[in-house]
């Protein structure tokens, strides 16, 4: 009998989003099929580069809000969730923290094609407990 899929994470690198986010509508894919809510997740870096960034979690807030506007998860609870700090560690936090069923992700930075897996999404299938679905680009 297979497992039930309640809850999917669904990080996302906004940097990068503008080319790859193949992850993003597997994931959506599969809320849908699964009847699962998804979190939409981004990991903000602790100082942030941009000097006209006050507020990252605002900031970073809006940009998954706009990013899911534009790539609309029809008839998906989405939940969005902005987090600072290491992004391999906090994506693995977050899914132990909410009892992830599954998380589904990029296999790496799309400018890095000399890589079989990424190394933050190495990182997660490792040390997550839930199953990791890798999307390759």
């Amino acid at each position: 009998m297979p497992r039930e899929t309640k809850l999917i994470l669904c990080p996302l690198n906004l940097r990068h989003i503008k080319v790859e986010y193949n992850a993003y509508d597997e994931a959506v894919e599969m809320a849908q099929r699964r009847g699962a809510k998804l979190i939409v997740a981004t990991v903000a870096p602790e100082i942030e580069r941009n000097l006209n960034i006050y507020d990252s979690d605002k900031y970073w807030g809006d940009e998954l809000r706009k990013f899911v506007a534009a790539h609309p998860a029809e008839g998906v609870d989405v939940e969005y969730v902005v987090r600072k700090g290491a992004t391999h560690r906090q994506i693995v936090k977050l899914a132990d923290e909410r009892n992830v069923d599954v998380i589904v992700m990029e296999s790496a930075n799309p400018k890095v094609s000399d890589y079989l897996l990424g190394t933050t999404a190495s990182h997660v299938v490792t040390h997550a407990e839930c199953s990791v679905y890798v999307v390759r680009g």
